[in-house]
């Protein structure tokens, strides 16, 4: 028998509502034995069955849900109805061969993260329970792809992410099974790349931007672009392959901008972009004062904010960043403007936006808005899913 949390009255709106996760502040009390890991069965004050979820004491996100069904077991076959499922998905919403294949609770596998990059998986684990259970997703994942005839050739571990010390768990990474060469090609919008799956950030490349890069492709016919924060150069590679007459493409990782370079080699693209490894904050108010002006400026910072506590600060990065961008774009032209923190939300990214066009006196047309790629679904009511906003706007002078 299995222990059994019961909540407080009137709490449980998370779950309530649709959500994975109960706080340590909404339990009233624990009936039974259990260790850290363990799934325990969660019950509402009144004793109505929520259903089943595994436990850590050590975080305050106590019990992250894997089924509402009481008795659910969570064996192998519902772990390979769960992958089957979040596979399913995929086929059906997006091109399959570099895409994330478990986006953790928006596929009701909560706290793993399986990126498939061609014939390779990386896997981020960030919870104890399904840390437990890591080994028989990944088999399950194999077992579904071998089924549509797709090989695995490696698996690689990324769970070196500081969240898991909040989980009592140490950081690791290395290879799940046999060693590969770590260093894996793909295509994405038809631009190649080599992806550093060991050393490069989070598991190596960042997926969520996929059908946001195509759409930035269409503005970039012989325009002059400018690509902040480039990383290993997505947005400047399909800028360039889309026709622009030149891109400056800028990052401070001194690695991440000779992977750019490679990279641009790759597609034979390095004579129209320019890779500068430069601070974007510094480098922004010089090309003003230079006198610079672009068809195109796209903003794709990393996450200003990890918590709420530093939000206000976060408000001031992408407010300062996005008026230097806004100065920089050519009368007419347009302006790519993100951010891929989920404690900035759509809200408060919007006025900031609006807070930085009326300082610098731009008026702003709206092309489009647009989230995470449908490889990262959002489940509502886990709100933690929704993390990407992505603005396209014409940037217009007042008159």
């Amino acid at each position: 028998m299995s222990a059994v949390v019961t909540l407080k009255k009137g709490e449980g709106r998370t779950i309530k509502a649709g959500g994975m996760w109960v706080y340590d502040n909404e339990i009233a009390s624990i009936a039974g034995a259990f260790e850290n890991g363990d799934i325990v069965d969660v019950h509402d004050f009144d004793g109505f069955a929520m259903g089943r979820g595994f436990i850590n004491m050590a975080s305050k996100i106590r019990i992250r849900l894997m089924t509402r069904k009481a008795g659910q077991e969570i064996d192998a076959d519902f772990i390979r109805m769960r992958v089957q499922n979040a596979w399913d998905y995929r086929k059906q919403t997006v091109e399959t061969d570099c895409c994330r294949l478990i986006f953790g609770e928006a596929d009701f596998l909560p706290g793993i993260v399986i990126d498939k990059f061609s014939d390779v998986l990386v896997v981020e684990s960030l919870a104890l329970g399904i840390d437990r259970m890591k080994d028989k997703i990944v088999d399950a994942v194999k077992e579904v792809l071998a089924s549509d005839g797709i090989s695995i050739r490696g698996v690689y571990e990324r769970s070196d992410a500081k969240v898991r010390e909040q989980e009592g768990m140490h950081r690791q990474k290395g290879f799940l099974g046999e060693a590969f060469d770590t260093n894996v090609r793909i295509e994405e919008n038809g631009v190649k790349y080599d992806v550093d799956i060991q050393n490069g950030q989070k598991t190596g490349f960042f997926l969520d931007q996929k059908y946001n890069r195509k759409a930035v492709r269409k503005l970039c016919k012989d325009a002059q672009v400018l690509d902040c924060f480039t990383h290993t150069g997505s947005f400047a590679l399909n800028a360039a392959q889309a026709g622009a007459s030149g891109v400056l493409a800028v990052d401070a990782s001194e690695s991440g901008i000779a992977q750019a370079r490679l990279n641009a080699q790759l597609n034979g693209l390095e004579e129209r972009v320019e890779f500068v490894c430069r601070d974007v904050f510094e480098l922004l108010p010089e090309l003003e004062r230079q006198g610079r002006q672009f068809d195109v400026v796209i903003l794709d910072p990393p996450a200003f904010t990890k918590s709420r506590s530093s939000v206000k600060n976060a408000v001031k990065g992408y407010r300062e960043i996005n008026l230097r961008g806004m100065k920089l774009v050519r009368d007419g032209g347009f302006l790519a403007t993100c951010s891929c923190s989920h404690f900035m939300s759509y809200e408060l990214f919007t006025k900031t936006i609006q807070q930085a066009a009326r300082s610098v006196h731009k008026r702003l047309r709206q092309v489009e808005f647009r989230t995470q790629a449908p490889d990262h679904p959002i489940l509502w009511a886990a709100s933690e899913s929704y993390y990407l906003k992505f603005y396209i706007f014409q940037v217009c002078e007042e008159r």
